[in-house]
């Protein structure tokens, strides 16, 4: 299964240095190009270009076909949000399975209407603690807590709720 992975979720994890728990996922990560052209406060933007450099990341997915679709759909055209659309739509297309990867709640919504399974930065976190036993429930808080930090905004009861489900 594809994970194709929205800005949200690289600059947040990206900020707190804790880009390769999206290593949790199985299969392959795909991070268009457009969108990781986003990426441009640091610490993040640093952190993303070594990941990207380091790890087996797709970053020109074959979805050209459907870009006009994706535009269509969104409403927009010529962002990042219509590259991963694209992707979404090649994948129902082509009748494969794909995650989607973004805090972002329109494109959330979108993703679930095609048929992705959607989660987002909490989720790569609560997975990378289910997934990784070198990556314990306490590391996992302290993820959850620093990407608060910087920027991420969760009321307390949100904030818990994640921090519940890491020791699920």
């Amino acid at each position: 299964m594809d994970s194709y992975v929205d800005a949200t979720v690289l600059y947040n994890l990206g900020q707190v240095g804790e880009l390769g728990l999206l290593e949790a996922f199985d299969g392959d990560l795909v991070v268009p190009s457009a969108v990781a052209d986003e990426i441009t406060v640091e610490p993040a933007a640093t952190n993303l270009d070594r990941f990207l450099d380091e790890k087996p990341v797709e970053t020109d997915p074959d979805t050209d076909e459907f870009v006009e679709q994706a535009e269509q759909l969104l409403g927009e055209s010529g962002t990042s949000d219509s590259s991963l659309v694209a992707g979404l739509l090649a994948a129902r297309d082509r009748e494969k399975q794909v995650a989607f990867v973004s805090d972002d709640r329109r494109l959330r919504a979108v993703a679930d209407g095609l048929g992705a399974t959607v989660t987002g930065t909490f989720g790569v976190v609560v997975r990378a603690s289910m997934e990784d036993k070198y990556f314990p429930t306490t590391q996992a808080k302290r993820v959850i807590r620093r990407t608060d930090h910087h920027g991420l905004q969760m009321t307390g009861r949100l904030r818990e709720r994640a921090v519940g489900e890491v020791d699920g």
